[in-house]
């Protein structure tokens, strides 16, 4: 439990990290550079705002869970195949699945059902923003 909570002194450091590394400077040009093309096309400026907004929030929270895997298996799902009913069965990784007890495997499934549907909503808000 103890490597997964971070200290206040490991939040500084990796702030610190992000402001000699430039990274809120790329961050405002790459949002720049995306409110200007959304304008052009005619997409919600507000929507890329909210968009990059979450996007860097997940970024510094470090909220990616098992990184960029799992919402790039979840966008093949979607381009490929659009919303299929047994997208949580395809996502299950049932070398881990088929060891778990009764309760184990329900709160998996509970877990694996809420990334997906956060992975939905990030694929619906990149695909509204790239105007597909």
């Amino acid at each position: 439990m103890h490597d997964q909570t971070k200290t206040l002194k490991q939040y500084a450091k990796e702030a610190k990290k992000r402001l000699k590394q430039g990274f809120w400077q790329a961050y405002h040009k790459n949002l720049d550079n995306e409110l200007a093309r959304a304008k052009e096309e005619g997409i919600s400026e507000t929507m890329v705002k909210e968009y990059y907004t979450e996007r860097v929030t997940d970024n510094i929270r470090n909220t990616k869970e098992d990184g960029e895997g799992f919402y790039e298996k979840v966008k093949k799902l979607l381009d490929e195949e659009g919303e299929v009913g047994n997208a949580i069965g395809r996502l299950t990784d049932h070398a881990v699945f088929d060891t778990l007890s009764y309760d184990e495997k329900q709160r998996y499934t509970l877990k694996l059902s809420e990334r997906y549907l956060k992975a939905v909503e990030r694929y619906r808000k990149e695909k509204a923003i790239e105007g597909g």
